[in-house]
Formats: structure tokens, C-alpha cells, sequence
């Protein structure tokens, strides 16, 4: 009994110790790299040079029938703006063009027809600031309600997230560092943070951080390799395009594989933390079982859950891309033509890519935390049946 609690009380030592000894290398390299690469020169935003922008809500609407020629809706919008004055617009016309109603909040801009002319409004927009910051409560109180604590530091890591992105790698690729070097060490502090913070610091975790190195690796090589053969320049829509005129110093096939990285660091850890979690709960309910009795059980969950992973994967993308794809069938444009242009091969690489570093995840993981949960069983001791004693096989 003595020896038992002696086990019992290193075991959690040993746990501390090897999570120490991965933790503290990887971070020590994560903060090197980030003080490497720290934005210096972060180009500054330049005021808007558009309209004013003024915000107001609808008053009154009163349609009319459009003259010959013209397109509809025709007749007057009244807005009275934030600053209290009433002015009268157009309604708005065209693809996607404001449909206002009274109580609508809307943002116009203040037009001048000609240096010198008359001015007037235009409505452009809807106002959403309500309905979002709305939406953002519900959310919160959602993953609360149904997370409680484990919620609560879920939301801290979202908060970590942005401020990795947004604070760091943003303005480090705008500052004219490696896309692929930023994304790399972005995507690490991420993770290391992130998952210690959502899941604590355990063992578990532990092999989860050192899955998730591994695969987003193997994933950034495959992608640095897929992009090369594949031709692409990471300049396919009018947005690289006009990023590519306004910050020409930004490496945009460096972008495009900084964002392979980033997109697969969300599923592959929640591939690795499952499979770590898999392993842990399979050792517990069987203390027998060996290194490969672990790996086989655990694999066979994991190969279920990439099979949905990839099918979310898939949907994810084509619904992002369904406008691009109705496009396309109603040009009558060939299939063949379709896959192999750049704007259809970028999510074509970049799903492939993802799925393969998501593939090499389960087994990378699965092995790690069968070998540490293996390590760390000790053998239960049998009940020893008293003489005399019935047993169930008699």
C-alpha cells in the first residue's frame, strides 16, 4: 500500500515535469521569434478621403412610378440624422442597393454633384452596430450559460486570438516580415496560450500543444510545396489585387500560405485536444491497457472524426464560394477551366492541404498520448480472495 501511494504521489511531479519541459522551449522559441519579427515601421492608416458620412433614421417613404427607361424603385426617403436636421433623398437603387422602411437606422453620404455644385444625400447603408453587439451578448452569455468556467476561459482565448492577430501579425506582414515566418509564430502563441488557458495544465494538453507543433508544421511545409507546383501567386480577386497596389510590399504567396496556417490551426486543435482527451479517458476506464491496445482504440475514434471534419470542410468552403460557383455554371464555363484557374485552385490547395495536416494530426497525437498514458499506468492491484471464499467461476 505504501509503494502505491509513492506512485501515486510522483506521478503528478512527472506530469508537471514533462509539461515544463515542452512548455518552456517552445514558449522561450515562440517569444524569440516574436520579438523577431515585431512590427517596427506598421504603415499608419490614412484618413478617409471619401464623403462625409452622417447617420440618421427613416422618417417616411413615399414611392412613385418611374419614369420611362428607368429601373425601379423610384420616390423620396425622409431621414432625420443624428444632429437633428430632416433632409430628403432618393431611394436607393441597384444590385444589393438599401431597402429603407420608417424606423430604419441608415448612413448616408453627404454628395457634391460638381466643385462648386449642389450637394445632396445618399443612402448607402444599413446601421448594425445594435444588432451585432446584440448578437455578440446572446453569444457570450450562450457559451457561458452552457460552459460555465470552461466557457468563461474559451471566451478568454477568443479575446488572446484577436489580440495576437490584430496586435502582432497584421501589422507585421504590413510592416513587410514573412507571411509564412508571422502566420508560423502567430499561430504558436496562439495555440500555446489558448489551449493551456481553455484546457488547462495537464498532461493532456500537453500532448494536444505538442500534436498540434507537429502537424501545423507538416502543414506548412505541404503548403509551401503546394503552392510552388501549383503556380499560385496568391493574387486571384479584386481584394489581392488591390492590396497588392496599395501595399506592394506585402509577399502575397506568402500570404496565401499564412492563411493555409492560420485556417488549420482552429480544426487541428480540435482534432489534437480529442484525440489527446480520447487517449486519457480510454486509459482511465481500461488501466490495462498497453501502448497499442491506446493507439488502435483512439485511432479508430479519430478516423470517424476526420471523416466528418473533412465533409466540414468541404461544405465550408463551398459555402463561402456558392456565388462564385452560380457564377460559373450559369457562364457555361468547363469544368476543367473552373478547377484550374487560381481563384478555384487557392481553396482547392488550401482544403487539401488542411485536410492532410489533419490526417497526420490523429496518429501524431494518438501516438504521443498513448506512449505518456502507457508511461504513466502502473498496475492495479488484484483483490486477493479469502480461503473458502466462493468465486464467480465456481
Amino acid at each position: 500500500m505504501t509503494g502505491h501511494h509513492h506512485h501515486a504521489a510522483r506521478r503528478p511531479a512527472t506530469h508537471r515535469r514533462v509539461t515544463l519541459l515542452l512548455l518552456i522551449p517552445a514558449a522561450l522559441l515562440t517569444l524569440a521569434g516574436m520579438v523577431a519579427l515585431w512590427p517596427h515601421h506598421t504603415p499608419k492608416a490614412t484618413p478617409d478621403d471619401g464623403p462625409p458620412r452622417s447617420l440618421g433614421r427613416v422618417v417616411a417613404v413615399s414611392e412613385q412610378t418611374c419614369p420611362r427607361g428607368r429601373q425601379g424603385p423610384c420616390g423620396s426617403v425622409a431621414v432625420r440624422l443624428d444632429s437633428g436636421h430632416q433632409v430628403t433623398t432618393d431611394i436607393p437603387s441597384g444590385p444589393g442597393a438599401v431597402r429603407p422602411s420608417p424606423g430604419d437606422n441608415v448612413v448616408l453620404y453627404l454628395l457634391q454633384d460638381s466643385p462648386g455644385g449642389p450637394t445632396g444625400y445618399s443612402i448607402v447603408d444599413y446601421q448594425r452596430s445594435k444588432p451585432l453587439w446584440l448578437l455578440a451578448v446572446v453569444f457570450v452569455l450562450a457559451v457561458i450559460a452552457f460552459g460555465r468556467w470552461r466557457g468563461l476561459t474559451a471566451l478568454a482565448g477568443l479575446v488572446v486570438t484577436f489580440a495576437v492577430l490584430l496586435i502582432f501579425m497584421v501589422p507585421a506582414i504590413l510592416d513587410g516580415r514573412s507571411p509564412v515566418a508571422v502566420a508560423v509564430v502567430g499561430a504558436a502563441a496562439i495555440m500555446l496560450t489558448v489551449l493551456y488557458l481553455t484546457h488547462g495544465f495537464n498532461p493532456t494538453t500537453t500532448v494536444a500543444v505538442a500534436g498540434t507543433l507537429v502537424s501545423l508544421t507538416v502543414t506548412a511545409a505541404l503548403s509551401a510545396i503546394a503552392t510552388a507546383v501549383a503556380h499560385l501567386s496568391g493574387v486571384a480577386d479584386d481584394t489581392s489585387s488591390y492590396l497588392t497596389i496599395t501595399q506592394g510590399d506585402v509577399n502575397m504567396r506568402g500570404l496565401l500560405l499564412a492563411g493555409i496556417v492560420i485556417g488549420s490551426l482552429g480544426v487541428l486543435d480540435d482534432v489534437t485536444v480529442t484525440q489527446s482527451a480520447t487517449v486519457t479517458e480510454l486509459a482511465a476506464a481500461n488501466p490495462g491497457y498497453g501502448f497499442r491496445q491506446l493507439y488502435g482504440s483512439a485511432t479508430r475514434i479519430g478516423r470517424a472524426h476526420i471523416a466528418s471534419v473533412i465533409n466540414t470542410i468541404v461544405l465550408a468552403y463551398a459555402g463561402a464560394s456558392l456565388p462564385l460557383m452560380l457564377l460559373f455554371a450559369s457562364g457555361g464555363t468547363p469544368v476543367s477551366q473552373l478547377l484550374t484557374g487560381e481563384l478555384v485552385a487557392q481553396e482547392l490547395v488550401r482544403s487539401a492541404v488542411g485536410t492532410i495536416g489533419l490526417i497526420t494530426a490523429v496518429p501524431i497525437t494518438t501516438a504521443l498520448a498513448a506512449a505518456v498514458a502507457a508511461r504513466r499506468a502502473t498496475p492495479q492491484p488484484q483483490p486477493v480472495p479469502r480461503r473458502g471464499a466462493w468465486t464467480a467461476a465456481e
